[in-house]
């Protein structure tokens, strides 16, 4: 049973209503927009940097938690992530310094998780994870709604383990949910007020990694990766059909799996982000009707056959949808 401080929710929803309007009075101010151009999936002049109020609700708690000391180091983390990638919604910044922040806040998680105790190869696999993550979530930030709705996913799946696990403080996680409830007012929309931004994706997931690995540290259970599986195949098979092309994979460029459906396909953005983030939530409870808290090995074999079985039909669909010629960058 979720307990009735969530009912905290509500009014905090409203308040980054309010603080989302006042950004936007800000945002215009400064110019801090995003302009379609050939690889956009809009047509109008939409103010950028509208996941702004996703760093700003953990900003919001942490003084509420007593400046918890628990969280200090995952919270400067989200600071100095949050500020490199709301420059970069204003200003181009240089990717040897969006990578050196990336790393940094990175390492804050590590050390606010106690996880450079762990061994040496565990540790460059969860940096690996995380900057890949962080990079996926970026780049699949494209269509009106995608963004909103998949976080909500995963807070929703994350609010319900939390009540048997207790591995995060509630409180933290109301703001989280109520931010995203008052983006996507905004953001869900044939025409959106507003985009995430850098700010809004990249931030999100620092802020889902954080929560991700605190789950997988008390749980035991490496399966609860699969709260971002279906993020995870889009970007990972695009990578390997642009590779196939031959096509510069750190390009900008319209090659997921979502943006044929919506540029190509003409299916509306709505409807897609939606077919997103209900793919993954049934996903979601899957993982959580296992009821699970250590896998051994026969289970994490299990897992990991049905994660590639999935990748399979997946990268099958694809190319019946897309077509082989597309996909493969076959001319005639």
């Amino acid at each position: 049973m979720i307990p009735s401080t969530y009912l905290l929710t509500i009014p905090l929803a409203f308040l980054f209503f309010f603080v989302e309007l006042l950004y936007f009075r800000i945002a215009n101010h400064f110019s801090i927009t995003d302009k379609p151009n050939h690889r956009s999936s809009h047509s109008n002049i939409t103010i950028r940097g509208g996941g702004i109020i996703f760093p700003l609700a953990i900003f919001w708690y942490y003084p509420f938690s007593g400046f918890n000391p628990t969280y200090f180091w995952f919270v400067l983390g989200l600071v100095l992530i949050s500020l490199v990638s709301f420059w970069d919604d204003m200003h181009p910044v240089s990717n040897r310094l969006r990578l050196t922040i990336h790393l940094l806040s990175t390492s804050l998680i590590f050390y606010s998780l106690g996880l450079f105790g762990y061994p040496f190869y565990l540790i460059i696999l969860g940096y690996i994870l995380i900057i890949g993550t962080i990079n996926a979530y970026n780049f699949m930030d494209g269509i009106n709604g995608i963004t909103g709705l998949y976080s909500l996913t995963f807070l929703i799946s994350i609010i319900w383990l939390n009540q048997t696990m207790h591995f995060i403080d509630n409180y933290m996680l109301i703001p989280m949910l109520a931010s995203c409830i008052a983006f996507l007012f905004f953001n869900l929309r044939k025409k959106a007020k507003c985009f995430a931004g850098d700010v809004g994706s990249v931030s999100m997931a620092f802020i889902i990694c954080f929560l991700l690995i605190s789950l997988i540290i008390k749980s035991q259970n490496p399966a609860y990766l699969g709260f971002l599986f279906l993020y995870g195949i889009d970007t990972i098979s695009t990578i390997i059909f642009r590779l196939i092309r031959r096509e510069n994979i750190f390009e900008a460029h319209r090659s997921h799996f979502y943006q044929f459906l919506v540029n190509q396909k003409k299916l509306s953005a709505l409807s897609v982000s939606t077919a997103y983030a209900l793919a993954q939530l049934l996903m979601n409870i899957w993982l959580i009707q296992q009821n699970k808290y250590c896998f051994d090995n026969n289970n994490l074999l299990a897992l990991i056959t049905i994660a590639l079985v999935l990748f399979g039909v997946f990268v099958c669909l694809r190319f019946i949808v897309e077509g082989r010629k597309s996909i493969l960058g076959i001319h005639t």
